[in-house]
């Protein structure tokens, strides 16, 4: 590392005084510590003088990283999760052949007071070799390729919405109230007075005439919140935000193009659909900032399943997911492995027989989230999911609500995509019937252990005798 030439240097590390009291269960393992300009390697002790030494993130490096682990016999590599640091390692090591395990920071923490770079990859290795790190979950390469193309198209909506919110802060300054007569400022109506305005007209009841018949607000309504101070800097303002966000629009078309030939791609060539697409569950209409082609035919031929069946998933809904996900489910061995790695499920904290805490744990996984704010659409529906969210969010509230629901929706897919389920809706009748003879089940069996008696009020008849 010190060279100009940038070779690796052997870095002495402290080698342990006394072997490992864990039985050595991936005796070719190796541990990186990811940087992001040297990454440090370390290898058992016995496979070279230098067990551990330092690479340059430089490509030539990192390849001479790999031709060190192959020289050194090493198949399993376990590395920290650091940043994007450890993405062109991961793929390189990947496609040499390596087992590479990708290990959440917080698994590794190491010794404190002994926090270095070497003892790090130290650590790692040691961790690896002994079978304590649990890989986090990556998709196939495909599949992460069709994920890193939906990521950035979000990350472009979220640059438009930005764009669209100096635009209104540019209006509200010159006193222009549009927002207060239409509903949104990027439709149609709204669009065209904001390309008059940066065009230089600034005449209310001109720009007024741009009113759409759909819009609730008359013309005289709208040329009276178009009456302002239009200010040069404001205008410059607007004018700019404007153009930033016909950039981002056209940014996010051509990245819709790349994911229809990437999608329609994939479902050629892993075409697992055995039958016809069955009808969609619902009229689907294309919302705001949705791809404009069609989804549901390439994902279910990539798939082999229908993900829209499932109440509260629209095929974009479907098309994120299973760039999250993957279409294996058999790298969850239960749905209950599933929905703990969402973390909607409860963390139980136990000591002393006694539990301290249920909540589920705090996290950033994209699925969980697309799975929550489906929750909350069945909400508003008349299905047996969203009777089961409004029965939820009556007893414990709506934000316990949405995670209850939301892991319904999570086992409804891995089910789905593992193919053991076919889902169709029972219906809130069905559900809440279904619920009632439960509830009246319980009731029968808390009053024979009290030895009471259950009486139909509206028969008389008798619905458990008692016992005494």
């Amino acid at each position: 590392m010190g060279d100009k030439r940038a070779r690796s240097r052997p870095t002495r590390g402290k080698k342990a005084k006394h072997p490992s009291l864990l039985k050595r269960i991936n005796r070719h393992a190796a541990g990186i510590d990811c940087g992001s300009e040297t990454h440090f390697v370390a290898v058992p002790p016995e496979r070279d003088e230098d067990p551990v030494r330092s690479f340059k993130t430089l490509t030539s490096d990192l390849r001479r990283l790999a031709d060190w682990l192959e020289a050194c016999k090493i198949k399993t590599v376990a590395m920290e999760s650091t940043g994007v640091y450890w993405i062109p390692i991961f793929e390189i090591l990947e496609d040499r052949g390596f087992e590479v395990v990708l290990v959440n920071s917080r698994h590794v923490k190491n010794v404190p007071g002994r926090k270095t770079d070497v003892l790090d990859c130290q650590w790692i290795q040691e961790l690896h070799s002994v079978g304590l790190l649990r890989g986090s979950f990556r998709p196939d390469a495909e599949i992460a390729t069709l994920r890193a193309y939906l990521r950035h198209r979000e990350k472009l909506i979220q640059g438009a919405a930005s764009h669209i919110r100096r635009m209104q802060k540019a209006l509200v300054e010159m006193n222009l109230q549009l927002h207060n007569v239409i509903s949104d400022i990027t439709g149609m109506t709204g669009m065209r007075i904001l390309r008059d305005i940066v065009a230089g007209v600034t005449d209310p009841a001109a720009l007024a005439t741009h009113r759409d018949y759909r819009c609730r607000a008359s013309e005289d309504e709208i040329a009276a919140s178009l009456t302002g101070n239009y200010r040069a800097e404001h205008l410059f303002a607007l004018r700019q935000n404007l153009e930033l966000f016909d950039t981002i629009q056209r940014q996010i078309q051509d990245c819709d193009g790349e994911v229809e030939i990437l999608l329609r791609r994939l479902a050629v060539k892993h075409d697992k659909s055995k039958r016809s697409l069955p009808r969609p569950r619902c009229k689907f209409k294309f919302c705001d900032n949705e791809p404009r082609f069609d989804i549901r035919d390439p994902l279910f031929r990539l798939s082999g399943v229908d993900l829209t069946q499932i109440d509260g998933i629209a095929p974009y809904t479907a098309l994120r997911l299973v760039a999250e996900i993957g279409t294996d489910m058999s790298r969850w061995p239960t749905y209950k492995h599933f929905t703990s790695w969402l973390t909607l499920a409860p963390k139980n904290k136990v000591s002393g027989a006694r539990l301290i805490s249920s909540r589920t744990q705090p996290s950033a996984n994209r699925a969980a989230y697309l799975l929550r704010m489906s929750a909350m659409v069945l909400g508003r529906t008349s299905t047996a999911l969203g009777a089961y969210y409004r029965r939820i969010a009556y007893r414990v509230g709506k934000p316990k609500a949405i995670t209850a629901t939301a892991r319904k929706l999570a086992i409804l897919v891995y089910r789905t995509l593992k193919g053991e389920l076919d889902y169709a809706d029972p219906g809130e009748l069905a559900y809440e019937t279904q619920h009632r003879e439960r509830s009246l089940r319980n009731v029968r069996k808390r009053a024979k252990r009290l030895g009471f008696a259950l009486v139909d009020l509206d028969t008389g008849e008798l619905l458990q005798g008692a016992v005494t």
